[in-house]
């Protein structure tokens, strides 16, 4: 990192910015700090608090001395929050002051010690920095993700020296980072998308501009200012930052990458932004198990007017990644060109999940697959399209049913805000579909909307019944939780 240029911007916030040199002072001496509070290799500490250079230092600290920085989503509950710092161990916590009375409220818990974040500064400024490292092997574990728990308590995804080095090594490539570019990271730290996406700029020695919180117009601002080269956000926030066209058009236009993830770009979306910016647009599939991306689709496919339905894939495996298509029923490859789940193969994968092992079993499989648990397809050209979950499949009648297949189409029904579909036993096919809708205002009967699908899918795929509900269940990120649907309608 840096370049060999000491001197040079490395990492920015607020209104701070340090360069390389201080910077490596800076994460030497919070290595100091931690060996001080008596974490030693393979100990877990936890920062707990919104994006703050604080965390991306105590990793890179982590790396250091062995240690590990689990890092924990600060929209959790004080349940969960204590689920996850009992299940990691973390001794010890730096914790932003917004989040202090909920860690308070975490009582069962093995922290010995807390940081407030405004006392980091003096912590670490008293520190003696490390000056001899110590020696980590490639599947020694130094940064550990949460999984957003959709199929029940959330997992620890150990992220080691080989995984993190082979993503951020394929990363810096596909999207042209070097010591020119200007980094906004913007996605929580907690996250891949927050944590791999800075550390990709930092491996190729650019600057890298951290943001505490996603505000639109702020983010416009500091995207102006600092000339930012590179940015990635979510669909959801690349939508508020378009919706003041004009503005949006002056902002960005510095941007060489403009990348999102996370969930798939509306159509509508996607036409408004491919008209409204010339900004070359990076669409990634990725996942915590894999230290962040493995397939990137880029900014000639987004505009490519002979084939428009490449918008909708995910892109094509990094170099180093293999894909394969499996059958989920049979265990067998999938024949060509149809849906099955994704296993994936790549140095990037994790060492397993924390305190997990049969959980870890289901996941790193023989020969160096990792199921991806997404079911979709690969085409000709080696294009993939995700289409669903393979959890979430519902089998009817010796039928596979994709449930994003059918949601897709419900969705077009005007009365309808949102839906989830899931499978529910039957006596005669084994399953059944159900959709559970959100409908916009009364009036909408199951019957109809039954009707409506039975116009555009084949029957098998189509709902048998329709519960109507004020709002679907989400975890802490956002994310529908069907098993608790399934848990409560089945």
């Amino acid at each position: 990192m840096g370049g060999g240029q000491p001197d040079r911007a490395a990492l920015a916030f607020a209104d701070r910015s340090w360069t390389w040199a201080e910077l490596d002072k800076r994460i030497r001496q919070a290595a100091g700090a931690l060996r001080a509070a008596g974490i030693g290799p393979g100990d877990r500490f936890a920062v707990l608090d919104k994006n703050h250079p604080a965390c991306i230092e105590l990793t890179l600290a982590a790396s250091l001395i062995g240690a590990v920085n689990a890092v924990v989503n600060h929209r959790l509950a004080p349940e969960e929050l204590e689920y996850v710092l009992s299940d990691s161990s973390a001794r010890l916590v730096v914790v932003g002051s917004e989040f202090a009375a909920v860690l308070g409220e975490a009582r069962e818990t093995a922290v010995e010690t807390v940081i407030g974040i405004d006392s980091y500064e003096k912590w670490i400024g008293a520190a003696d920095p490390v000056s001899v490292p110590y020696e980590s092997g490639d599947d020694d574990c130094f940064l550990q993700l949460y999984t957003s728990g959709t199929t029940g308590r959330p997992k620890g995804a150990m992220l080691t020296q080989r995984s993190m080095c082979a993503h951020t090594t394929s990363v810096g490539p596909a999207y042209e980072m070097d010591e020119d570019s200007v980094n906004v990271v913007a996605m929580p730290l907690f996250h891949v998308g927050g944590t791999s996406w800075a550390l990709g700029s930092m491996y190729a020695g650019g600057h890298t501009v951290i943001v505490r919180e996603v505000v639109p117009a702020a983010i416009l601002d500091l995207i102006e200012a600092e000339r930012a080269t590179h940015a990635f956000f979510v669909p959801a926030v690349i939508q508020m930052l378009v919706a003041d066209e004009d503005r949006a058009q002056a902002a960005l236009r510095s941007l060489a990458v403009l990348g999102y993830g996370g969930s798939p770009m509306p159509a509508p979306l996607m036409d408004k932004v491919v008209q409204t910016l010339p900004t070359p647009l990076y669409s990634v599939y990725g996942m915590t198990e894999m230290s962040g991306v493995f397939c990137v689709l880029g900014p000639a496919d987004h505009r490519d007017s002979d084939r428009p339905h490449r918008r909708a894939s995910a892109g094509r495996p990094l170099p180093g990644t293999e894909v394969r298509i499996v059958d989920p029923v049979t265990g067998q490859n999938a024949k060509a060109g149809a849906t099955g789940e994704f296993w994936v193969r790549s140095d990037q994968i994790m060492g397993g999940y924390w305190r997990k092992p049969e959980q870890t079993a289901e996941t790193l499989l023989p020969g160096g697959w990792l199921r991806t648990g997404d079911a979709g397809r690969i085409d000709a050209d080696g294009y993939l399209y995700i289409e669903d979950r393979v959890k979430d499949m519902v089998i009817t009648g010796g039928e596979n049913v994709y449930p994003a297949e059918v949601e897709r189409v419900l969705h077009q029904h005007p009365v309808v805000a949102e839906v989830a579909v899931i499978g529910v036993p039957d006596p005669k096919w084994g399953e059944t579909v159900k959709a559970v809708v959100v409908p916009v205002g009364d009036g909408l009967a199951a019957a109809e909307l039954i009707a409506f699908a039975r116009e555009r899918l084949a029957h098998y795929k189509c709902p048998t019944s329709v519960d109507f509900v004020e709002a679907l269940p989400r975890n802490p990120t956002g994310k529908i939780l069907k098993r608790e649907l399934r848990l409560r309608l089945a």
